[in-house]
């Protein structure tokens, strides 16, 4: 199960140096063409690009979707200190300058998305282009819960994360439930699942997974006054049918940004890469810019 799948294009297993811990990273695409990386979220791996890298690397870019710190693959730090917002987009740096590019495309979702609003906020020269599925700017969610709203009873289980060990027990043997439950039928085959739970089963994977929700409610979200405005392009892509989201916070966060599109996908969920492929790839590539207009310069 551990082998790559056959997703129609070459696929390459490697291993980069994150901030203090190994990274492991699935590549795609020619080696010269301009970088894309890949974000995935909670409680996902690299796999959960399986729709997208073959697009992407097709088009002609060079595709890099790591399995973030804490999993699958990648190092899992025990202490939840090591998984703040900075250091996970100090790891998202450290991709750049593995790959050996100054600049790149960041597409995340999820927490892979919440990583790439911090790293476009805080480090805006490192990137050429910003796609966010499904996961609104911080400062959008911060002003969205202080009021008492829906939201406050959608986010729950981020609260039932903050207990030690029980969430552990439940992503393991709950999981993949969770994921067919909150999604269209039909989004993830039993063999998709098979692969999820072999990656939640990896030693300290579910304590790590678990750990950027801790650290999120020990550290903050990136509170350090910095200018709220997004200034690289951004794509926003958003299914109107999250369970978790309220679909106001995509408005709310589009404001925020210098220069966006928002697109709202009709009766999808959170899993709108998943759901809606054929949507997500299109407008990724509409938006992403030509290949052949290298903005991912290599260092000599």
């Amino acid at each position: 199960m551990s082998d790559l799948p056959d997703l129609g294009v070459p696929l390459r297993s490697r291993f980069a140096e994150g901030t203090g811990v190994r990274l492991h990273v699935v590549e795609a695409g020619p080696a010269d063409g301009p970088l894309v990386l890949l974000l995935h979220g909670f409680p996902e791996f690299w796999f959960g690009w399986r729709h997208q890298l073959p697009a992407l690397a097709a088009a002609g870019y060079r595709v890099w979707a790591p399995d973030q710190r804490g999993y699958n693959r990648s190092d899992a730090p025990p202490e939840t200190a090591a998984y703040t917002l900075d250091r996970l987009a100090d790891d998202g740096l450290a991709l750049l300058d593995a790959a050996g590019a100054d600049r790149a495309r960041v597409v995340g979702h999820d927490w892979g998305a919440v990583v790439a609003w911090w790293l476009a906020l805080r480090d805006p020269e490192r990137v050429d282009r910003l796609a966010i599925l499904n996961v609104p700017h911080p400062v959008a969610f911060r002003q969205f819960l202080r009021r008492p709203s829906v939201q406050w009873l959608r986010s729950w289980y981020m609260a039932f994360f903050q207990i030690p060990a029980l969430p552990e027990i439940a992503l393991r043997r709950l999981g993949a439930r969770a994921l067919r439950v909150t999604s269209a039928p039909g989004t993830f085959s039993d063999a998709d699942l098979a692969r999820y739970r072999e990656a939640w089963s990896r030693p300290g994977a579910a304590r790590g997974m678990l750990a950027w929700y801790r650290a999120a409610a020990r550290y903050g979200l990136g509170d350090r006054g910095l200018d709220p405005t997004v200034r690289p392009p951004t794509l926003i892509l958003w299914g109107d049918a999250d369970a978790a989201l309220d679909a106001r916070l995509a408005e709310r966060s589009a404001a925020l940004c210098a220069d966006v599109r928002l697109r709202m996908v009709p009766g999808v969920s959170h899993w709108v890469q998943h759901e809606a492929p054929a949507v997500v790839n299109a407008e990724l590539l509409a938006f992403l810019g030509a290949p052949r207009e290298k903005a991912t310069a290599a260092r000599p």
